[in-house]
């Protein structure tokens, strides 16, 4: 059986990738995803990987057709990408999760698939005043003031047109509720909370009193028993909407235990949304009050159906879930890919998970070494990583239509990696970062985007010369960086065979923009009528 995940890389469909890795009926696995993953780490490396992007501005033929280029074939497509930020971009989120779902569908049948699994979510169900658990039959209309509802009911909507227009396909609907798990804590706090909400003291203890909206109660399942339930829908072929969730319903005092230390303040659920409308809108928070709404208003799930139908059996409770959670928080813990990216620098000896390819564990700088001088070196790299990190996200973007899209993502991918490194190289060594030459690199960045380079209105072909040109000499200048701490390797007490990989890696990346230099080139000079496209 060839399974193709659409959305690989995010809570979900990281533990969805552990599951069908020792699936025996899953011959070939194909992981889709916008930034492609670390795919050396686990458990990205048991599977291939395609880079497309569901939300891209693109027409839609170009997106639907380069998904079914890679769903040909395809015994059964999962599809779990959406986006959960920036929360204030509406069109971009809707474009993402509602169009993509209509692009994957699409795609699906284009490519012949049999099956479509897609994730829906209770946020999709209409709001309810009672705890009585609702089965799939419960209307799916959403939370009006929730725009994540909005969009699963609309992505509802999609699923039901194209069921319609295809009934040789057949369509499974998944409807989880909170979906935890220790490696996805990173992804959560940078989604729903930001970097100022210090969740970081969780490792110094728990909270003395959790306020929480009076009334509220919480359903969630652990990510891998929600993989669990997608592999079984899959291996099944299974049609229709299924609920899932772990049997107990959490309550107030329930989430107190958790948390913290069983004390409880109960609090109007409108003043608690004031309070979250003031903190969103000063940027205090990312979560905006359309999730409580949605929080306060979905019903129990009843988990009967995929009971009794797949015999699926969650092995953790929500309670189980929520402490698994929890506990990767206090530690920052995540996995190798962009969305659940974990935190660093981390507090020695508080990771759980060692930090994917570092450099080394005994790191430090002699005293037979000029201590200011070499870490004026390691900032300044940093500063560049920053820097180079900036202009490639923006390559990628900019060339999402092109045949270097692929490559560009996982350079970007690359960058972040190295560019975390050297962060937690100087942490380790404790080498300040000296933040203002991260700040000017910034700005320096940002300000070299408005050459305007021979046009005011639209882009200039020159532009893709000049970046590549660019890129390819910062690279040259991350080489003499890397060959540089190769040549101290027993000096500071570095891991000798991770810095060749990393001069392996920069030097394919110069011959991928040499090659996009050359694509570049050829086509930025052209003389072109007015009705001409810049060929891509």
């Amino acid at each position: 059986m060839r399974v193709v995940v659409v959305g690989a890389t995010g809570n979900v469909g990281t533990a969805l990738l552990r599951v069908l890795h020792v699936e025996p009926q899953v011959t070939s696995l194909l992981g889709i995803a916008r930034r492609l993953p670390d795919r050396s780490a686990e458990p990205y490396a048991h599977a291939g990987w395609a880079a497309v992007d569901v939300g891209s501005e693109e027409m839609d033929e170009a997106v639907v057709e380069r998904l079914a280029e890679q769903f040909r074939g395809a015994d059964a497509v999962v599809h779990l990408a959406w986006l959960i930020q920036p929360n204030r971009e509406r069109e971009l989120l809707r474009r993402t999760n509602v169009e993509g779902t209509r692009r994957v569908a699409e795609a699906v049948a284009r490519a012949g698939v049999p099956h479509l699994v897609v994730a829906s979510s209770v946020g999709a169900y209409s709001p309810v005043t009672d705890d009585e658990p609702r089965r799939e039959d419960w209307a799916t209309s959403g939370v009006r003031t929730s725009h994540y509802s909005v969009d699963k009911a609309a992505q509802e909507s999609v699923l039901d047109e194209f069921e319609s227009a295809h009934p040789d396909v057949a369509v499974a609907r998944l409807r989880p509720a909170l979906t935890f798990q220790a490696d996805a804590a990173q992804e959560i706090v940078r989604y729903f909370l930001g970097p100022l909400v210090p969740v970081g003291l969780l490792r110094h203890g728990r909270p003395p009193v959790l306020p929480l909206p009076a009334g509220l109660r919480l359903q969630a399942v652990h990510a891998d028993d929600v993989a669990d339930a997608y592999a079984r829908v899959v291996r099944e072929r299974a049609r229709g909407a299924f609920n899932v969730a772990a049997r107990d319903v959490l309550s107030g005092r329930d989430l107190a235990r958790i948390a913290g230390h069983g004390r409880l303040l109960e609090v109007s659920p409108s003043v608690v949304r004031g309070a979250l409308a003031a903190a969103y809108a000063g940027h205090v928070v990312r979560t905006d009050p359309g999730w409580l709404d949605m929080a306060m208003a979905v019903p129990v799930l009843d988990a009967t159906r995929i009971r009794s139908e797949l015999g699926w059996t969650p092995r953790r409770t929500a309670a189980e879930a929520l402490e698994d959670l929890l506990a990767g928080m206090a530690v920052g813990q995540g996995t190798g890919s962009a969305p659940m990216r974990p935190a660093t620098p981390r507090p020695p000896g508080e990771a759980v998970v060692p930090v994917p390819r570092r450099l080394g564990e005994e790191s430090r700088i002699p005293d037979s070494m000029d201590h200011y001088l070499f870490g004026l070196y390691l900032s300044d790299h940093y500063t560049g990583a920053t820097a180079g990190l900036e202009r490639l996200e923006l390559m990628t973007r900019t060339y999402a239509d092109t045949p270097f899209y692929a490559e560009l993502a996982e350079a970007t991918e690359q960058l972040r990696g190295e560019r975390e490194l050297y962060r937690d190289l100087l942490a380790t060594l404790g080498v300040p970062r000296r933040r203002h030459r991260q700040v000017a690199a910034w700005v320096g960045e940002k300000a070299g985007r408005l050459k305007l380079n021979g046009r005011l209105t639209d882009r200039s072909p020159m532009t893709a010369v000049l970046e590549a040109e660019l890129m390819r000499s910062a690279v040259l200048g991350k080489i003499g960086g890397w060959q540089t701490l190769r040549e101290h390797t027993d000096d500071v007490g570095l891991d000798a065979g991770r810095l060749d990989e990393l001069l392996d890696q920069a030097r394919a990346q110069v011959e991928l923009f040499d090659r996009f230099h050359a694509w570049a080139r050829e086509r930025a000079f052209r003389v072109r009528t007015s009705a001409e496209a810049w060929e891509r």
